[in-house]
């Protein structure tokens, strides 16, 4: 599944060819994904100016002249995929239609958004713009790591008391925003922290080490266009390249990068996940 910096890059990716411009027409071309589409969808886009797009975790949100706001998230294979844009950033010209089309936007500008979803596990929403702190796929959602309020003092307060694994921890969305499993391992090894340690039982000075570089590592895989495994690709229809980046992450029986550590990357599986980590360094 896409995670934040994938979905990031999709929503700078649409930025160009959606923020200020007419929904000139919406097609819906089924009744739902994961779940139903909301009434009258279709009408409701059609003919709205798009004032922003903005990411919350790992969902885009486009907000409307109409007062409303478009949710979408991309879900296991969920693609956005720009084509046509008259202001030359994107070079596709409008594919042909394929089976898995389920949304269609034409703009004003000449630019068509397709969202492609071949298993159906994304999902799109519209609601009140004022009432989407509330929503309730928004409403628990933790900080943005990359935001000022994910900081030592917070994470450290937010770990205190838990006793589950520090890997665990990080991926709870009540804790902190978007964060998954790819980049959550690349970060405990960086700081290295083993995944298994109990989050109450990490220093504050580890801690204190932690946030930047989770911030290091996320700002890093944005600018690289996210990681593309399976489905991921840009709203260019390009692949991220951060994958080649990975330290521990899909490296099982690879040696560890760190200098003058002869081990080699570990494997476990924690909550159903895969998580990769260096037995020497990480402790």
């Amino acid at each position: 599944m896409p995670e934040l910096p994938e979905v990031e890059t999709v929503r700078r990716g649409l930025a160009p060819a959606m923020e200020g411009f007419v929904i000139a027409r919406a097609q819906v071309n089924r009744p739902d994904l994961r779940w139903p589409f909301p009434e009258n969808m279709a009408n409701r886009l059609t003919g709205k100016r798009v004032l922003g797009l903005r990411r919350r975790s790992k969902y885009i949100l486009g907000d409307l002249d109409s007062g409303e706001t478009l949710l979408i998230h991309l879900g296991m294979s969920g693609r956005l995929l720009v084509s046509g844009d008259p202001l030359g950033q994107f070079v596709h010209t409008h594919p042909a239609p394929e089976k898995h089309d389920h949304v269609v936007l034409d703009m004003d500008n000449g630019a068509r958004i397709t969202f492609n979803d071949p298993r159906r596990f994304g999902a799109m929403d519209l609601f009140p713009t004022e009432t989407g702190e509330s929503h309730p796929l928004l409403a628990s959602i933790g900080p943005e790591p990359l935001g000022n309020s994910f900081d030592e003092s917070y994470l450290v307060d937010a770990l205190a008391k838990r006793n589950i694994p520090m890997k665990t921890a990080l991926l709870d969305q009540k804790l902190v925003a978007g964060l998954g499993n790819i980049y959550v391992c690349e970060a405990l090894y960086r700081s290295k922290i083993h995944p298994t340690r109990p989050a109450r039982r990490v220093s504050r000075d580890r801690i204190s080490r932690l946030v930047p570089i989770i911030r290091e590592v996320l700002s890093e895989a944005i600018d690289a266009g996210g990681s593309s495994l399976r489905d991921f690709r840009q709203a260019d229809g390009e692949l991220g390249y951060f994958q080649h980046n990975f330290d521990v992450y899909g490296r099982e029986g690879e040696p560890c990068r760190t200098e003058a550590c002869s081990s080699t990357i570990r494997r476990i599986v924690q909550s159903g996940r895969s998580t990769f980590y260096c037995p020497t360094c990480q402790r």
